[in-house]
């Protein structure tokens, strides 16, 4: 089974270079690791710390540097997409090669995420070491467990369902994309499972550099969910509007003496920019890249 990594980056190249560095401690090492970003600034260091990764520059946003390195893998069959700055256990490819080739209905595979930086200040790269090293001696990780979506910082994709039915990346989900993971899901849901795999373990970082203003990101929390749903494949507007108004709720509470790490009161203003526009008829994904 030929699996290749894809890394998506911009604006992080110190923290890519010891994501990578991590990658040859995997006991099932990747076929190819190809890694897509903006500018050659964004991957400063990275060949060095992997020998052999294949660079590539693009348009920037995250879906449209993902579907760049999928069409640069047309012989592949599973392309698992880490963030730059999620650092895996050393069995995860293990795990995902192991659990793919015995279950050809799985068509996304995401892994057990030990911590999660992107939900407070961030971590740095030795604390996630140091928790992925706690974690080493868990010998009975869990079975699988059916899930409605992928987490984009870590999934594994099986291209052969994606090619026999066209599917992509939405690159309408400009710049960080916001929920991109969510899309492609419910969209292979048609074709197989969606599977959280225990034994493919890791830590998200949630590195700050590098990620869009609080006003675009504001304003794709409720444009991205509300496009997404509006297609009908799968996401339900109920889910769409409930993950809305939580993220809203969230901005309003916390504008007042928001976390430093975080742009409420930036976020706030993209909500309401974003419900202007859709009372007048005239919200899209696109226009969070123009605010």
């Amino acid at each position: 089974m030929k699996i290749v990594i894809g890394i998506a980056t911009a604006g992080r190249a110190s923290v890519l270079a010891e994501t990578l560095r991590d990658l040859k401690y995997q006991t099932r090492q990747p076929d190819e690791v190809v890694v897509c970003a903006p500018s050659e600034e964004d991957i400063l260091g990275a060949a060095e710390a992997f020998p052999g990764v294949r660079l590539m520059t693009g348009p920037r946003g995250l879906t449209r540097q993902r579907n760049a390195i999928i069409a640069a893998v047309p012989d592949a069959e599973i392309v698992m997409f880490f963030d730059d700055d999620f650092l895996a256990d050393a069995h995860y490819l293990e795990a995902v090669e192991t659990h793919m080739e015995a279950n050809d209905r799985t068509v996304v595979v995401t892994g057990a995420v030990l911590a999660d930086g992107i939900k407070g200040p961030g971590l740095a790269v030795a604390e996630g070491r140091a928790i992925l090293a706690a974690c080493a001696q868990r010998n009975d990780p869990g079975a699988p467990e059916s899930v409605f979506t992928g987490y984009g910082c870590n999934m594994a994709l099986r291209l052969a369902p994606m090619r026999a039915f066209g599917l992509s990346f939405d690159e309408r989900l400009p710049l960080y994309g916001w929920q991109e993971d969510v899309d492609l899901s419910r969209r292979l849901a048609a074709y197989g499972e969606i599977l959280l795999l225990p034994g493919a373990r890791g830590v998200h970082l949630g590195v700050k550099r590098g990620r869009s203003s609080g006003i675009k990101l504001g304003y794709s929390q409720v444009a991205n969910p509300l496009y997404i749903a509006a297609k009908g494949e799968g996401y339900p507007r109920t889910r769409a509007w409930e993950h809305i108004i939580r993220n809203l709720l969230s901005n309003i509470a916390k504008a007042l003496r928001p976390e430093p790490y975080i742009d409420r009161r930036g976020r706030l203003v993209g909500n309401m920019l974003a419900f202007f526009d859709l009372v007048r008829g005239r919200m899209t994904p696109e226009r969070a890249a123009t605010l």
